[in-house]
């Protein structure tokens, strides 16, 4: 492992102030991070200074926003959380917001991309910021693809035709994204891997969410941490989804999209159930010899790993400069 994105995520039930605080606090906290392991990692913001640090023995940091909702409504803000080491966003999470709406949400709130979410895409293509279409609705997505100048990326996101979530891309996107010359990542969890989770399995996965999220702010708390502790105990019964299940859709979407045109987006720290056999970021060696099992050449699966997005990301960075 080379080089990891890290998320500055926030919630859309954050207000606009209290998401602007919450994504400068992630920052501080990475940098403060960074700083404290610069023997083994160091930041990166462009594709040249991860390799310069690999020569050097390092693992690179890079920072993507995921939902948007810390800028406001201010380009300002945007340039400022450039300046800060950004170098992609993900337009909204579960909600719509001042960018765009969500897919997750039943009420629609602009239709697709807002006037000001026009804007922003068009601000983020000239800074060389790469635009995330994961989270958003399929309206909004349609949008980016209309305005973006650049190639788009999907940073975690799996192919609809083999899980008929919201969440996931159809064919039409997976090519739409090619077309574009951009990525699409496949993500890990299990929900949108497999959509046989029975309505009940799901409500488990949202019992888990609550106990954490009221956990968090009150860790020493013992009623917090039994119930926290009896909703993960609960949560790890539910069925098993293989890691093969990700080669399954890493499969289709480069038989739709193009070899070029696909990754993997682990979605390691925004997930609480994780696929059997790759529990974690030590075993994504499997998943690269099954991909080497299914036929794909080294550098095929190299390309998947990681250099299809490296491509996307300096090319994104060389219009910005053009």
């Amino acid at each position: 492992m080379d080089a990891s994105f890290f998320a500055i995520y926030t919630s859309n039930s954050l207000s606009p102030d209290e998401a602007t605080h919450r994504a400068l606090d992630m920052i501080a906290s990475v940098c403060d991070a960074v700083e404290g392991s610069r023997r083994s990692v160091a930041l990166a913001t462009t594709p040249a200074q991860a390799r310069r640090n690999k020569s050097k023995g390092l693992i690179s940091i890079f920072m993507g926003m995921e939902n948007g909702a810390p800028i406001q409504k201010s380009l300002s803000l945007l340039r400022l959380f450039y300046r800060l080491g950004v170098r992609y966003v993900t337009l909204t999470h579960c909600g719509n917001n001042e960018i765009c709406d969500s897919c997750s949400t039943a009420e629609k709130r602009w239709g697709g991309v807002s006037p000001f979410g026009r804007e922003v895409i068009a601000e983020m293509n000239r800074l060389g910021m790469m635009v995330d279409v994961s989270h958003i609705s399929d309206e909004s997505f349609w949008d980016c693809i209309k305005f973006s100048k650049a190639p788009i990326i999907a940073s975690h996101s799996c192919c609809r035709a083999l899980a008929n979530v919201p969440r996931n891309l159809t064919d039409e996107m997976l090519e739409a994204i090619a077309d574009k010359g951009g990525v699409a990542q496949i993500n890990f969890y299990p929900c949108f891997l497999d959509d046989t989770y029975k309505p009940e399995e799901k409500a488990l996965i949202d019992e888990y969410d609550d106990a954490y999220f009221a956990w968090l702010p009150d860790k020493s708390n013992p009623e917090l941490q039994e119930a926290l502790k009896e909703a993960f105990a609960r949560q790890e019964s539910l069925h098993k989804v293989s890691f093969k299940r990700i080669a399954d859709h890493i499969d289709h979407a480069v038989k739709v999209a193009g070899i070029d045109h696909v990754g993997i987006g682990t979605d390691f720290d925004g997930i609480n159930i994780v696929p059997e056999g790759l529990e974690d970021i030590s075993k994504l060696p499997k998943l690269s010899k099954e991909l080497l099992d299914r036929g794909y050449s080294a550098s095929e699966v190299g390309n998947i790993m990681g250099g299809n997005f490296i491509r996307v990301m300096e090319k994104v960075q060389k219009l910005a400069r053009a």
